[in-house]
């Protein structure tokens, strides 16, 4: 199979390259430390329409001297402009926030004047190090505001006159892709030409015949019950003087998904889109959405229902093609109008990052089964588009049936189909649905198909990767690589879902299985806020939330709703993103608020059907619905301990000191019933000893003082000795077992379950086959699921010892405590994690008879490491052939007889350490 891994190349090499860049345009200071790179407004690079109305900045710093230590900021300016003529005048207009005594480089808020809709703001920054050395402005950055008041929208709603209508059983949607097109004139060229149109169903923008932008299957998700995200696209290159013609095609998609269903708006893919062109004259030209667009059926419509087990894929009949359907030489008199709807929505921008194809994966193998039917292996189960090239008689139909499974034709019920044009010649490429499989079957089709004629395209939300690893352990290194090969299949449309073939839900529950693996290893900043959206966008009057955000539908419990705290709260302490906590702390009031509506005894007590009320799901040989299992109201009574003692810090983060009093009193009642309830003291246990249940127990500190290490040997022997060595975990379970171990940096347990062979296991999966992460450990159902990706956090943070810091949020100063423990069965290994200050690298290896120790440890600018070698005081440790108390940039806290704790600031180190030869 192949791997990912060229996802975090890019990063670096675009930073070197700006950092050449700027080196080489601007004049140079006496001796400045460092240079501003990536610049990012709201986390992302040069976004345009955003509808924040103070949108945050950032930057990183890059060493101009690789070999130099302890560099700062002591100080920034920030220019924003409303030109880049004042901007390179050094002039900002908007605002000059002239010297700032800080070390501050992420969430500078804007405080510049009022930024009105489609403002255009122009800026740059420079940054004072630690001996007084100002840097260069950096490369110029922008942003544009988008629609920030509804009365800023002065286009309609519209569609086609259709409506899906729903059938019993698996029917099929017979509502065809809709085109929609219209003519405008303009008496001069465009200088500025914003476009932003919302849509419930994605779509495709084209102006004069070509596609605006690269990005596939726009808008991302949003819950279309309340709200429509809107995008917003520079037509500028676009345009011509005199007559054009603005195109949209879309997708029905999830214009017709049943938990999106209201009265105000039928079921058809609608779009609301307006363009604000500044001609070169001088004068502005508005574009918008009514019922004088025309429309017209594409060849184009959605095979299944977009719902469960039926979301089916396209219909491509080449014989219903128009060419010139979107440029001016075609003569639309004959099209109908477009009509006018009325969704009460709130409209809001899309600030994550577009859906794009983002690897091309070519087949490995093409057997023939039958006459006129071939079975096409991709090499790699995924989740994305098919594209071929095809030959045969006009009007013949040729099918392609997707399957996760070598033994079947077909899973899910994914499937699509092209019919024949009459050049006998055509191309099958997804436009608006997409699948999931390995395995390819094509009917209908005369001839046995080359390679070269097939291609299959990855596409999810262009994030970048941030996080790299690699051990002497092959199976560990081939765990890596699955487990993220698998969130990059489960993130299309800007949110994870359990599996992207079967529900395409976003559930909350599993979301715990894979939040921390995403953080670890991407830039996902912008993705996860825009989710925390989707969140507070599902909850009720009553203060309840649904399983699952976006999209409502799908079982679950207290620890799935509750992920409206547990997300917020893990972005926060990753990004030190104070705003994301004020936002969403409502969200958590109310929820913590409604389940006191169900407790007995400062205990949670059962709610709701058989599927509303679920603990640890699919451990090792779990059947059935385990909402009325003693050991779910014990779980699910911990994760409410959890939520409770997380807003009482966030509450004291923002100054809510009467809150985070109030929930940690509630808390504590709650542990002391649970704990009179659950424990079993025969045993040294809570209710059946499972693993998740005690690691539950250490997480929300249940145990009395006195029982705590008792309840460790017993989770330890759990694992070690009942287990013989492997996790016993569901999803959610496993999750709260993982992060358990690696906060009390327990990575000996981790890893005898990481490294099984058999089941159940990761191990156990690869050596079966696989080459995504299943949904059941037994390979039952989904073989492309959320369900185990906890096991991605463990190899930055545990092994590689990549760790947030103990004191305050985000990476400005963090700790680095490589994985090495017992027995040390790893010679080597490797980790880096490129965090909002830059990349973090820490990696070692020892020689044959381990006694010696090698360390790279890399620490960004204006960042300092708090470092922990796993050797004491028996030991002779150097950095750069240098004892320590004579290292520069190095500072010696402790020295135990197992450990050596230094400080590290900014810079690249080498730690040799020598061990005393064992010569028994």
């Amino acid at each position: 199979m192949f791997h990912l891994r060229k996802r975090f190349v890019p990063s670096l090499v675009c930073a070197s390259v700006i950092l050449a860049s700027m080196l080489a345009t601007n004049p140079a200071q006496a001796n400045p430390s460092f240079q501003l790179a990536d610049l990012r407004c709201e986390y992302l690079c040069d976004p345009i329409g955003i509808d924040v109305a103070k949108p945050r900045l950032s930057w990183k710093l890059l060493a101009i001297d690789a070999n130099a230590r302890g560099l700062e900021q002591t100080k920034y300016h920030i220019l924003v402009a409303g030109s880049r003529i004042n901007l390179n005048q050094n002039i900002g207009d908007l605002w000059d926030s002239g010297e700032v005594t800080s070390n501050q480089t992420t969430q500078i808020a804007y405080e510049g004047g009022e930024l009105p809709s489609r403002m255009r703001c122009f800026w740059k920054a420079r940054s004072c190090d630690q001996n007084g050395e100002w840097s260069d402005w950096s490369v110029p950055s922008q942003w544009s505001m988008g629609l920030l008041d509804p009365s800023d929208w002065k286009a309609k709603w519209i569609g086609a006159d259709k409506s899906f209508a729903r059938q019993r059983g698996m029917s099929d949607n017979t509502m065809p892709d809709p085109w929609f097109r219209k003519t405008i004139v303009l008496y001069d060229g465009a200088r500025y030409a914003p476009f932003s149109i919302a849509s419930i169903g994605y779509h495709e923008l084209y102006v004069n015949g070509r596609k605006v932008h690269d990005t596939v299957l726009a808008p991302n998700v949003a819950t279309h019950k309340v709200r429509a995200r809107y995008v917003t696209y520079e037509i500028q290159d676009y345009l011509q003087p005199g007559e054009n013609v603005i195109a949209v095609w879309m997708g029905v998609s999830w214009s017709i998904f049943q938990q999106y269903k209201t009265d105000d708006k039928p079921q058809t893919p609608m779009f609301l889109a307006q363009a604000d062109i500044l001609l070169n004259n001088g004068q502005t030209v508005q574009v918008v959405s009514d019922s004088s667009w025309k429309t017209h059926d594409s060849p184009n419509i959605l095979l299944g229902v977009w719902d469960f087990m039926n979301y089916g894929g396209e219909l491509y009949d080449a014989n219903k093609e128009i060419p010139h359907w979107n440029d001016i030489s075609l003569d639309d008199s004959s099209w109908d109008s477009a009509t006018e709807y009325s969704p009460s929505l709130a409209i809001s921008a899309e600030m994550s990052e577009p859906n794009r194809i983002i690897k091309t994966i070519q087949p490995v193998a093409v057997d023939r089964i039958s006459e006129n039917e071939y079975r096409v292996d991709m090499g790699v189960n995924f989740a994305g588009w098919l594209r071929m090239n095809l030959k045969g008689e006009p009007g013949q139909r040729i099918d392609f049936q997707y399957s996760e499974r070598l033994d079947q034709p077909m899973t899910h019920r994914l499937h699509s189909a092209y019919i024949m044009g009459p050049s006998g010649e055509g191309v099958f490429q997804n436009r608006f649905n997409y699948h999931s499989g390995r395995w390819i079957t094509i009917k209908g089709l005369g001839y046995k198909p080359s390679l070269d004629e097939i291609q299959g395209f990855l596409i999810h939300p262009d994030y970048k990767r941030a996080g790299e690893f690699h051990c002497s352990n092959p199976l560990l290194n081939e765990i890596y690589e699955t487990t993220l090969w698998t969130f990059d299949n489960l993130s299309l449309g800007a949110y994870i879902v359990d599996c992207p073939q079967r529900e395409r839900m976003g559930y909350g529950g599993d979301a715990h299985a894979t939040t921390r693996t995403g953080l670890n290893n991407y830039d996902l900043p912008a993705f996860y806020t825009k989710w925390s959206q989707d969140w507070r966008d599902v909850q009720d009057e009553s203060g309840n939330l649904p399983y699952t955000a976006p999209t409502y539908w799908g079982g679950g419990g207290p620890g799935w709703s509750g992920f409206c705290i547990t997300l917020p709260w893990e972005l926060y302490k990753r990004y030190n993103d104070v705003r994301i906590l004020e936002i969403n702390f409502s969200t958590m009031q109310r929820w913590l608020d409604f389940l006191e509506t169900h407790v007995e005894n400062d205990m949670l007590t059962r709610w709701g059907g058989q599927w509303d009320f679920l603990g640890d799901w699919l451990w090792p040989g779990a059947n059935g619905v385990n909402g009325d299992y003693r050991g779910t109201l014990f779980f699910n009574n911990c994760y409410w301990i959890y939520n409770l003692q997380t807003a009482a810090e966030i509450a004291g983060i923002l100054g809510e000191e009467d809150l985070a009093g109030k929930y940690n009193q509630r808390a504590d009642a709650v542990r002391k019933a649970v704990h009179q309830e659950f424990f079993n003291p025969d045993d040294s246990c809570y209710v059946t000893g499972f693993q998740a249940y005690l690691a539950l127990a250490i997480m929300v500190d249940l145990p009395p003082e006195r029982l705590r290490p008792v309840i460790w040997d017993r989770l330890e022997e759990e694992i070690l000795v009942r287990r013989q060595g492997h996790i016993h975990a569901g999803i959610t379970g496993g999750a709260f077992l993982l992060n358990t171990l690696m906060d009390h940096n327990r990575q000996d347990l981790i890893y005898a379950m990481a490294t099984q062979p058999d089941y159940p296991g990761w191990g156990d999966m690869i050596h079966r086959g696989a080459t995504t992460i299943w949904e059941a450990w037994e390979g039952r159902n989904s073989i492309l699921h959320s369900s185990y990706l906890h096991i991605g956090s463990w190899f930055i943070n545990g092994i590689g010892g990549i760790k947030l810091g103990e004191e305050q949020a985000g990476f400005q100063d963090f700790v680095i405590q490589p994985g090495i423990f017992g027995d040390r069965p790893l010679k080597y290994a490797s980790a880096k994690y490129v965090s909002e200050y830059g990349p973090i690298a820490s990696s070692w290896k020892c020689n044959i008879d381990e006694t010696e120790y090698v360390f790279s440890f890399e620490v960004p600018p204006n960042t300092t490491a708090k470092t922990i070698l796993p050797f004491g005081k028996d030991c002779t440790i150097q950095e750069m052939q240098k004892p320590l108390d004579q290292a520069s940039g190095v500072t010696v806290l402790e020295q135990t007889e197992d450990a050596t704790t230094v400080n590290l600031k900014s810079g690249n180190y080498y730690f040799v350490v020598k061990l005393e030869k064992n010569e028994n």
